[in-house]
């Protein structure tokens, strides 16, 4: 085959019949596309111009060759367009932890809906790690140091881990060590290891917990409110909570946390540049 620079310049000449103009739609000299002219008709070995009047004419075989051209690059254009808008109409899939869906991005979300109406979007709760992929998710809200490997990631709400109960289960808050714990029921969101972790951290086995249950994340501050366990959660949700006195901060854990926003490095639709930049306008 021959340079497909060299096609490009011959087909744009076919169109215009002018090499000026050829140039201006190729963004390139006239004096440019008239080399690829010659390297073409070298390459292939075959006369394609008829260079003896004051304006150059396609001979039949260059009139063959820009019919074949103008089909084929009208093909190439099509199938791109077609799979770019395909791409681009596909919905917007977020992955992030049913705690974070629950008290973080549900509330706001209408304001994104209102703002950005023809985005279709998936909301994927999900405690596992979930990373973004090229065709598949294309974002997470993942809680962390950030740092992840494979994936880039910026800070979004900074927020600490905070171990807390309902006052009742801790009555006069008699818990002074971490190992006071281990007496008590424990509640987890499903799917993370934050309180396995924080236990562990301190020299203490998890497996000598009393009693463990695993829930929805979005059901983790109603459980511990109604006194079922002590909880590992994200300060900036029990806030609320703990100010009205319907929670009590037993430990605190500041590790330079938070939620971070996370994309794959390959370049991102459009609608998950509009879903972060919204992202970062919310008051956190």
């Amino acid at each position: 085959m021959p340079p497909l620079a060299a096609l490009r310049a011959f087909s744009a000449f076919a169109d215009s019949r002018n090499l000026v103009d050829a140039g201006a739609a190729l963004n390139v000299s006239h004096a440019a596309v008239s080399q690829q002219l010659r390297l073409l008709e070298k390459h292939m070995g075959l006369k394609l111009l008829d260079r003896r009047g004051r304006a150059m004419q396609l001979t039949a075989e260059g009139e063959e060759l820009a019919r074949a051209l103008q089909t084929g690059f009208a093909r190439i254009s099509q199938a791109v367009e077609d799979l770019t808008s395909a791409r681009e109409a596909r919905p917007l899939h977020v992955t992030c932890t049913p705690t974070f869906a629950a008290n973080w991005l549900m509330p706001r979300l209408a304001q994104f809906r209102t703002a950005q109406p023809d985005i279709d979007l998936v909301i994927d709760p999900t405690g596992g790690l979930v990373d973004p992929t090229p065709g598949g998710v294309d974002l997470g809200l993942r809680f962390g140091t950030g740092g992840w490997p494979g994936v880039e990631s910026e800070m979004l709400v900074r927020s600490g881990l905070v171990i807390l109960a309902a006052p009742d289960l801790v009555p006069g808050n008699r818990v002074t060590a971490p190992e006071d714990l281990l007496s008590y029921p424990w509640i987890e969101e499903l799917g993370t290891t934050e309180a396995t972790q924080w236990l562990r951290k301190r020299g203490i086995d998890d497996a000598k917990i009393r009693t463990r249950i695993a829930l929805p994340g979005n059901l983790l501050l109603d459980g511990a409110r109604d006194g079922q366990g002590i909880a590992v959660t994200v300060r900036v949700f029990a806030e609320p909570d703990l100010q009205a006195g319907r929670l009590v901060e037993l430990f605190c854990e500041e590790e330079g946390t938070g939620y971070h926003i996370v994309t794959h490095p390959s370049p991102l639709r459009r609608p998950a540049r509009a879903f972060i930049r919204w992202l970062k306008q919310q008051d956190i």
